[in-house]
């Protein structure tokens, strides 16, 4: 898998192409979980490349793969600079005019920050997979684990292996943040009146960092068309524990927005 980089306010992002975009085409654009990056997204960029017809692009966030590294903590905040200043850049930068976001987890919140938080004048449509909009004491205790097993499991070593030099800020950044007591009343619904593009909100029946709360959050106050797609059997990565079902549902979506922007 080849990347890229690409330089937004002087910082180097990592970042793939799958397929060339062509003039006024839309653009598949994944956001990654906060412990993700290009690689880890494995061959599902490749899949949506194929199914949907339309060009993909992928980037990992600052302190996260083969991107810079970032200080640290992150700010409480940090989902907001990431929704309404820096994507707003990585399209500007990239060239992308028409956009169908796709994010995961902490991707997809920020999506809809994006996407409400924006005037999100190249968004299409947005797909959230296992999106956050508040915290609860389930994702609190699935971050604890993850911590347990990041200082007393091969963890560690098995981020690296996608992080490098970037694993620890990539953790601690992600782990600390989300385990802050400030966080624990971290809340992005005041974007989601703003949300008045299509929306295809996506979760495993079995997530194990959120609850079926959320997915009511987000469709109960976005002011656009939403639908809903709980996927049975999956926890909090659909598109890898049912990757053929998501990544047609996702393209059947793009079909509708393209043909809607044609």
């Amino acid at each position: 898998m080849s990347t890229e980089h690409l330089t937004v306010d002087g910082i180097r992002l990592e970042c793939r192409w799958i397929g060339a975009p062509q003039p006024g085409q839309p653009v598949l654009v994944m956001l990654h979980e906060g412990l993700g990056c290009v690689a880890l997204w494995r061959d599902v960029p490749d899949a949506l490349a194929e199914a949907a017809g339309l060009p993909v692009f992928v980037y990992s966030r600052q302190g996260y793969g083969g991107s810079d590294p970032i200080a640290l903590p992150r700010p409480v905040t940090f989902m907001h600079h990431e929704g309404k200043v820096t994507l707003t850049r990585v399209l500007e930068e990239a060239g992308i005019d028409k956009a169908i976001l796709v994010g995961h987890s902490d991707g997809g919140s920020i999506s809809l920050i994006h996407a409400g938080g924006t005037p999100a004048e190249r968004i299409l449509g947005v797909v959230t997979i296992a999106a956050h909009v508040f915290n609860e004491a389930i994702t609190v205790r699935s971050i604890e684990d993850a911590r347990r097993a990041y200082q007393t499991t091969d963890l560690r070593d098995k981020l690296a292996r996608y992080h490098g030099d970037n694993v620890d800020g990539a953790f601690w950044g992600w782990n600390d943040v989300w385990l802050d007591s400030e966080f624990l009343h971290w809340n992005l619904e005041e974007f989601l009146p703003g949300i008045t593009r299509p929306l295809l909100v996506i979760q495993g029946d079995e997530d194990q960092y959120g609850t079926e709360a959320q997915v009511h959050a987000i469709a109960d106050q976005v002011s656009g068309p939403v639908a809903v797609w709980m996927v049975p059997g999956c926890g909090h990565s659909p598109h890898l524990e049912a990757k053929d079902d998501v990544v047609a549902r996702v393209a059947a979506f793009a079909a509708d927005l393209t043909a809607y922007a044609d």
